[in-house]
């Protein structure tokens, strides 16, 4: 008996925490999504249970975790984008989410952090080098003007000795 009173004693109750986290459907199919704490290798924690605090889309909830899993207390009306977080002690974990609504079923789809920066950098580099592009296209067609109506030369004549550079270089 003294042995069990001091092995109780002296272990610590090892406080649960979510470091990731997936969503998707609720089982019953209702309209309402699941959030499932999960490890690195995003296999379900099935030893999380009490209340967590999550914020979505910045309003706060506490979700009753059960076995790992909790579902989210109002479904969704239509197709929408949901920032999910969740602080623990340590640090925070933050996801965004697009959820497609059919009539069937909901399909959460994850989207990355960094692609909502490369997206726009890439649209941008396409239009500098767009703008760049037209620029030199401008320089180089009032260039061909002058010559062409000042010096007599023509299209054709500039094609001919592209086309015998080639030949000459091959």
């Amino acid at each position: 008996m003294p042995f069990f009173v001091c092995c109780v004693l002296l272990t610590k109750a090892q406080p649960q925490h979510i470091g990731n986290f997936i969503v998707k459907e609720n089982l019953t199919q209702n309209g309402k999504l699941a959030i499932i704490a999960v490890d690195s290798a995003e296999q379900p924690l099935e030893t999380i249970n009490g209340t967590f605090v999550f914020n979505l889309n910045g309003f706060e909830q506490d979700l009753a975790f059960h076995d790992g899993v909790a579902v989210v207390k109002h479904p969704l009306a239509s197709s929408t984008f949901v920032f999910f977080k969740h602080k623990n002690q340590e640090s925070s974990v933050g996801k965004l989410y697009y959820i497609y609504k059919s009539d069937q079923a909901l399909k959460p789809f994850k989207i990355n952090g960094l692609l909502l920066l490369i997206i726009p950098g890439a649209f941008l580099l396409v239009g500098y080098l767009f703008k760049r592009f037209l620029t030199v296209l401008v320089i180089l067609a009032i260039i061909y003007g002058y010559f062409h109506y000042a010096k007599g030369l023509d299209f054709s004549k500039i094609v001919e000795s592209i086309f015998a550079g080639i030949k000459g270089f091959v």
